[in-house]
């Protein structure tokens, strides 16, 4: 499986002890979907049921709108 991520940050951000979970742990996210970025949210769970060779494109900007399949991603020369 894969997906297609937007970002709109342009700069890294910096972690330190007030992002630290309960248990000492900082969890950063891997999947591109949390509203909390760098920090994971726990919007992976959105992806366990996703098929390994399909790309999928989930919402970025409305809550109530479903992921889609996408048949192809198509990259722009630079």
């Amino acid at each position: 499986m894969a997906r297609e991520v937007t970002h709109e940050e342009r700069g890294p951000a910096k972690l330190d002890e007030s992002d630290m979970g309960d248990d000492g742990m900082i969890y950063v996210c891997q999947c591109g979907l949390s509203d909390e970025k760098p920090l994971c949210d726990g919007s992976h769970n959105a992806t366990t049921d996703e098929d390994d060779g399909v790309v999928y494109k989930y919402p970025n900007d409305d809550a109530d709108a479903k992921r889609r399949e996408v048949d192809e991603i198509v990259y722009a020369d630079e």
